[in-house]
């Protein structure tokens, strides 16, 4: 069983950076890739960021693209999502999840954080 839970979230100013981190109490982390999705108000949740099982494969949404770097350490069974050069526009609610395979559709993926707010003030 995969039980995720996200932290780090928070309000910014346009240009500052945060660190938001997914950590699993399961046994089974290292045998998921696990992304980040994002969902602003009235908008569909969107693919932001995505590791493989053992860290080697990452792939980024272009909006995030330079500015975003996500990371895993097994060890302490937890991803990192360290955000950059922030925007107002990067404002949602952020979540990780947990896919069996390398994917960016939210469908593949079937465990999910319950979700935390990053607000970027302009």
């Amino acid at each position: 069983q995969v039980q995720l839970v996200e932290s780090g979230g928070g309000s910014v100013q346009a240009g500052g950076s945060l660190r938001l981190s997914c950590a699993d109490s399961g046994r089974t982390f290292t045998t998921y890739a696990i992304g980040w999705f994002r969902q602003a108000p009235g908008k569909e949740r969107e693919f932001v960021a995505l590791v493989s099982q053992n860290g080697a494969y990452t792939s980024y949404a272009a909006s995030v693209k330079g500015r975003f770097t996500i990371s895993r350490d097994n060890a302490k069974n937890t991803v990192y999502l360290e955000t950059s050069s922030l925007k107002p526009e990067d404002t949602a609610v952020y979540y990780c999840a947990a896919s069996p395979i390398i994917a960016t559709m939210k469908a593949t993926y079937q465990y999910w954080g319950q979700g935390i707010q990053v607000t970027v003030s302009s």
